[in-house]
Formats: C-alpha cells, sequence, structure tokens
C-alpha cells in the first residue's frame, strides 16, 4: 500500500465525541522533523501536496520568515519548549544531551497553570532527559500506543499520531484546557527510496538548490522527501478533523512549524536558510482571522512565550524569546550550532553563530580549521562526514570522480568554511556566494559582526567569551554504535573541562 492509498483508506478514522469550548484556549503545536521552508503548497511548491498546511494558511496565518534556533533536533525542541537559545540551556543545547532540573518548560508551566498536557510521537530529544534529575517529561503525559491500522507505507513511523491525540483528549477532564505535541518524525530519514517516482512525481519538476550537482539521483531523493512530507500533512488533515468533529476547533490554537531543515547537505545541521528557515502556520478561529500572511521574522524562542500569552500566563523573564501573539515579529534572528553527532575526535563540536535579516545573512564560524561535516572521522552514526545524514544524496556527492566532476558542488557541502560568511539573501536565495572578503561589503561585514557579537555577549554566550562548556559534555546515546563514545572522555578529563569552561580566559 502507497501513501496515497493509506491516506485515503484511513481519513474518516480518530473521529470522537464533542466536548463543550473552554474558557483558556486549548493549545496544540504540531512539530514536523526535519522539514524545510517552502516545501509546502501555500508557499507556492508545485510539487509537495500539503492540502492539511494549505488549511491552516487559509484559515489562519502564513509566516514567511520563521526561523528555527537550531538545525538539529535536542537543541532545536530545547528552544522551543524553553524560549531559550541553545546557549542559555547547558546540556539542553546539544544532540543526546540531558535537561537541568532548573530548566522553565513551556509544558511544565501550562500543567501547574492547569492544563492537561501530553505528547505523541517524537517529544524532546533525542536524548536522556532525566539524567541531570528532572521529574517529569518535558513534553507531559506520553500517548505512543497507538499503531496504524493498516500496512503502512516503507520508512515511515508505525505509530497512529491521530489515533494517540483522541486517546489524549479521551482521558482530558471535561471543561480542562490541554496542551498537546504531536512530534511527527517525518520527513526525517530514511525514506523508501523512488517512493517520488512511483507516486508520479516528476523530477524536473524539483526546484534543485544550487549547491547540489544536477542529477537524477539528487532530483529523485528529494521526490522521496517531498513524500514524507504529504505523509505528516495526512495526520496534519486528520488532526483538523478530529478537533472539528469533536467542537474543539474553534477554541484551539493550533501551531505547525519544524524543528530544523531537510536531511540533505548544506540544510540540516548548517546556518544556512535551508538549514534554519522553517515552515510555520498557525490557526485560532476565534482570534485569526484567515488568508493573513506575516513577513516580520519570528524564531522558535518565540513559541513558548507566545502560547504562553496566549493561555493567560506570564512568560518567565528569563526566556530570550518574545511573544508575536499580536502578528508583529522581529527584524531580524540569531541561531546557533555547537554538536549534533559524535563525529570528531574527543566530541569536539564545529561552533557555529549566525545572525540573519532582511537582507544579509552573516556566519560566524569559530573553528574553521574543523570539518563543518566532521570530514573522514568514523562517526557515531557509523559513516564518513557524520553530521551529513546518510542518503543518496550524500553518497552521490561522495563518490570520487564526482567530487572531481563537482568540485564546486562538493566544496560548498562537504569542504572547510572561513571563519566569517556573509550572504546577501535576496540576490543569491541559496547562499553560495560569500562576500565577507569583498571590499565594497566591508560596511555590511562589520555592521553584522557587530551585532551579532553585541546579542551574544548581552546573553551570555560562552563562545563569545572564549570559552567552550559544550565539549565536556557526555554524548548521552545508550545504544548502538554510538554508545561507546560515551567514554571517549575520562571522568577527570570532563571535570577538568568543565572547571576551564566555568572562568573567562585570562
Amino acid at each position: 500500500m502507497n501513501r496515497r492509498q493509506f491516506c485515503a483508506a484511513t481519513a474518516g478514522l480518530a473521529l470522537g465525541s464533542c466536548s463543550k469550548p473552554q474558557t483558556r484556549p486549548n493549545l496544540l503545536l504540531i512539530v514536523a522533523d526535519d522539514m524545510s521552508y517552502p516545501h509546502a503548497g501555500a508557499y507556492g511548491d508545485r510539487v509537495v501536496e500539503t492540502p492539511g498546511f494549505d488549511r491552516m494558511a487559509k484559515e489562519g496565518v502564513l509566516f514567511h520568515n520563521s526561523f528555527c534556533a537550531s538545525p538539529s533536533c535536542t537543541p532545536s525542541r530545547t528552544a522551543i519548549l524553553s524560549g531559550k537559545n541553545i546557549w542559555e540551556t547547558g546540556e539542553a543545547g546539544v544532540l543526546y544531551g540531558s535537561i537541568a532540573p532548573g530548566l522553565p518548560l513551556l509544558p511544565h508551566i501550562l500543567e501547574d497553570a492547569g492544563y492537561f498536557t501530553g505528547f505523541t510521537g517524537k517529544g524532546w530529544g533525542p536524548g536522556d532527559w532525566k539524567a541531570l534529575g528532572l521529574k517529569r517529561s518535558p513534553t507531559g503525559r506520553e500517548f505512543n500506543s497507538r499503531l496504524i491500522s493498516l500496512p503502512g507505507p516503507p520508512g515511515i513511523d508505525t505509530r497512529d499520531y491521530t489515533e494517540n491525540f483522541r486517546e489524549f483528549l479521551t482521558a482530558c477532564p471535561a471543561q480542562q484546557p490541554f496542551f498537546f505535541w504531536i512530534g511527527i518524525t517525518e520527513p526525517h530519514r530514511v525514506y523508501a527510496k523512488g517512493a517520488g517516482l512511483g507516486d508520479g512525481k516528476k523530477p524536473e519538476d524539483v526546484d534543485l538548490p544550487a549547491y547540489y550537482p544536477d542529477s537524477q539521483e539528487i532530483r529523485s531523493d528529494i521526490l522521496d522527501y517531498y513524500m514524507e512530507i504529504e505523509w505528516l500533512d495526512h495526520h496534519l488533515v486528520r488532526a483538523l478533523s478530529l478537533l472539528e468533529q469533536q467542537g474543539r476547533l474553534e477554541d484551539t490554537l493550533i501551531v505547525v512549524t519544524s524543528d530544523n531543515g531537510m536531511p540533505f547537505p548544506r540544510a540540516k545541521v548548517s546556518l544556512y536558510d535551508s538549514g534554519l528557515h522553517m515552515p510555520l502556520a498557525m490557526r485560532w478561529g476565534r482570534r485569526f482571522t484567515g488568508d493573513q500572511q506575516v513577513h516580520d521574522f519570528v524564531q522558535h524562542i518565540d513559541l513558548a512565550p507566545t502560547l504562553l500569552e496566549a493561555a493567560g500566563i506570564a512568560a518567565p523573564k528569563e526566556m530570550a524569546g518574545r511573544s508575536f501573539l499580536s502578528l508583529k515579529g522581529r527584524d531580524r534572528v540569531v541561531a546557533a550550532m555547537e554538536r549534533h553527532t559524535f563525529c570528531r575526535p574527543d566530541g569536539a563540536a564545529y561552533p557555529m553563530r549566525s545572525l540573519r535579516t532582511k537582507d544579509f545573512l552573516y556566519i560566524r564560524n569559530f573553528a574553521p580549521d574543523r570539518w563543518p561535516t566532521g570530514g573522514e572521522f568514523i562517526s557515531s552514526n557509523k559513516t564518513t562526514h557524520g553530521d551529513v545524514d546518510a542518503c543518496p544524496t550524500k553518497d552521490f556527492m561522495l563518490e570520487p570522480a564526482n567530487q572531481s566532476k563537482y568540485s564546486r558542488e562538493y566544496e560548498l557541502c562537504f569542504g572547510r568554511r572561513p571563519a566569517e560568511e556573509l550572504y546577501d539573501v535576496k540576490a543569491d536565495r541559496w547562499q553560495v556566494r560569500n562576500l565577507a572578503a569583498e571590499a565594497a561589503n566591508q560596511p555590511a561585514l562589520q555592521r553584522m559582526r557587530t551585532e551579532l557579537e553585541t546579542y551574544l555577549k548581552q546573553t551570555g554566550d560562552p563562545r563569545i567569551e572564549g570559552r567552550d562548556p559544550w565539549q565536556a559534555y557526555p554524548y548521552r546515546q545508550t545504544t548502538g554504535f554510538g554508545a561507546s563514545f560515551n567514554t571517549a572522555l575520562s571522568e577527570e578529563e570532563r571535570k577538568a573541562a568543565r572547571e576551564r569552561a566555568t572562568h573567562k580566559p585570562e
């Protein structure tokens, strides 16, 4: 059974009984896994079909400049839940980290204020949220027992997100407002190879990024990615239908976004737009009129304050984000990256910070001598260039003959990067021409550099102060090949590294 047949067969499932509206709004946050802007019909993509997301845009608000705080699962989800920049969240700011008990989290604040909270699918993670002493789940009660009732398409999660949502709604006490997190694991890899072609999608219709070779292998890989987006959108359609059938739709503020960019080279784990620029749509029948378009910048650290304001709860002062419930956003956003996979000796990160405005993208690479993708080191996911997910696109570009034939594209995706990068985002959509060394662009470079450094200092980023606490953080992958890397540093070495990190340099 392919995706289209399965979606048709399950379209009427997960409908339940009605419930009276709440005084405070219900909150539904739907987070895709590895989906980039603009891959939805509402944004004009002519290949992928997303009726659920398009309905959200039609009946609510579509955001054109939404950005995640970090292009990696764990730190991005931490930023959503905490309203903080990743350097303010300790171990929660790295893949396979943990969460300090003192970190304020959106679901906990809501639960303490009387909300019934829960999640299905992928919540916070990957990582061990209990390791530092946190006593309750970062995303509320788990609802993951319901599985899809028919044989599903290859490569997709077997959990039935919508049926689990229905079970949560059944468990929710009458007249108690709820917060629910639907963490859809698509379009995270692995994909069913050739699924897009098998569905009749055409490789020539792919809007191919300028940093990839123009090959049928890569175009087909992107079509397979589109198929997984359609799968997640199928569940969005069902979730909206479930709320509608139960009479809860108009009293629920619904947010749909992704955690980070598409799992391809120079996208996920990069600070270019393909790694950071996120789809975002919001629907709130009692508050937002339909067909609204917002071009101001918003960021994932703003989601927690926004949902708290909707619930009538004051956001903690330590949250760096700010509410955009008024649909007024920012004029710039800052993002960061430290360690993703364990793909460098001793767990070293590839530290980056970026500042994005309507005119420029500025990136600061703090360790340009290191490989941004991990290089030839055999990483925790058993591959070289471990910060790039295994995929047909990666395989094609790492073929020795293709490295030579497409040397420009190979260097853009896998090569070392200079300490500073500057891109004119209007003239250079794919951000492939670095202007940082050009004399004519020095005023813009200096301005962006100063603005970024000022913000990092104001918010206490250890990296701008010359400190590196990240390398000492354990890589808390407890099973599989990556588990062996947890002992790459001795406890004495970790202690010494932590002590160095707590003091400014002489």
